[in-house]
């Protein structure tokens, strides 16, 4: 009997984001609430996030830099995108030419949610976290898990039974043990976890939400009037953000359905200038002789990690210039192929 061969039609990467700045990402407009511009957030649980949109048109914008293709940046309404399939900009994230005429990427970006918060304590600061989100990103923890009345946490050097998550005291249990099971980190996000390991706080999801929403950062600005250089009359207002130090995942998944070797006819005519090659699981090598491109790339993801490559240093969403938005990638999960 013979078996069909596994053809990988999609590779998932989970990557982790630190923020080195304050993050803010708003929802447009003015808000009655705790501050005029507020953040985006989720529906379901009210937790800030960056979501997948804000994070695909940065990471495409710095990709098109890195590539030279500031053409391919952007949405492709004011100037049309190139729409080659031996662009990496518009291979990756998709392309739009004129009105009829685009095609989709073959990478996603979901959306980037908090897994670590850092809040004052009496102790220092604190992360804090849950036992349902480690999960979630990918890793493992010990049975300390919290209940309703209680905290766990990973403090060597704490040794009372109550402590406080800004305003919120909370009985806390010692012992608890994070691991990033699958995790790969460079030297500096290393030192940063080893730094952070040991000072976790696991609460419900219940506390979750309240205890961030209420230790975000929230500035006050006035409005300046262009001609006058002074204060607008009532142009007083505030605004949110993440604050730095945050920890966010988010998921990435390559759907190149157009390099599949099972299926060439898959392939657009424009692909005959690219050279194109398959071989097991190897990487797939697109030449870009004659394309005036700075570098090689090989897939989507290598496309997609130029562009993140550039939130450390241009950050993302706004307040861009008052030394908000920059993050880096602190880590990123081992790749999971699958196929059918």
């Amino acid at each position: 009997m013979n078996e069909t061969p596994i053809t990988t039609i999609y590779r998932h990467k989970r990557h982790l984001l630190f923020a080195i700045d304050p993050v803010h990402v708003g929802t447009g407009g003015y808000r009655l609430g705790r501050v005029d511009l507020t953040i985006a957030r989720e529906p379901g649980t009210n937790l800030p996030k960056i979501p997948g949109t804000s994070l695909s048109g940065a990471i495409r914008s710095y990709a098109a830099m890195q590539y030279n293709k500031i053409r391919c940046a952007g949405q492709g309404q004011t100037i049309s995108h190139c729409g080659s399939d031996s662009c990496p900009i518009c291979y990756t994230f998709g392309f739009a030419k004129g009105a009829d005429n685009g095609s989709a990427g073959t990478v996603s970006i979901s959306d980037a949610h908090i897994l670590f918060f850092p809040v004052y304590s009496m102790d220092g600061p604190v992360w804090v976290s849950t036992s349902v989100r480690l999960l979630e990103a990918g890793f493992n923890c010990n049975d300390k898990i919290p209940t309703a009345e209680t905290a766990t946490t990973s403090l060597n050097d704490w040794s009372e039974p109550f402590l406080n998550l800004g305003w919120l005291l909370l009985p806390m249990e010692n012992g608890l043990d994070v691991a990033p099971s699958g995790y790969t980190f460079d030297s500096e996000s290393q030192s940063l976890w080893d730094s952070l390991k040991d000072r976790i706080v696991l609460v419900t999801e219940k506390l979750f939400s309240q205890i961030i929403n209420s230790n975000l950062e929230v500035r006050t600005s006035v409005s300046i009037n262009q001609k006058t250089g002074a204060a607008e009359d009532r142009g007083l207002y505030t605004y949110e953000a993440i604050p730095r130090g945050s920890w966010l995942f988010f998921d990435a998944i390559e759907d190149d359905y157009r390099r599949n070797p099972d299926n060439t006819s898959m392939f657009p005519e424009t692909t005959k200038k690219c050279k194109i090659e398959v071989e097991d699981e190897k990487e797939i090598e697109k030449d870009n002789e004659g394309e005036g491109l700075p570098q090689k790339w090989g897939q989507p993801f290598d496309v997609l990690e130029s562009g993140l490559e550039l939130l450390q240093y241009l950050g993302v969403g706004g307040m861009g210039t008052r030394g908000f938005g920059r993050v880096r990638r602190a880590g990123f999960w081992k790749i999971t192929n699958g196929g059918v």
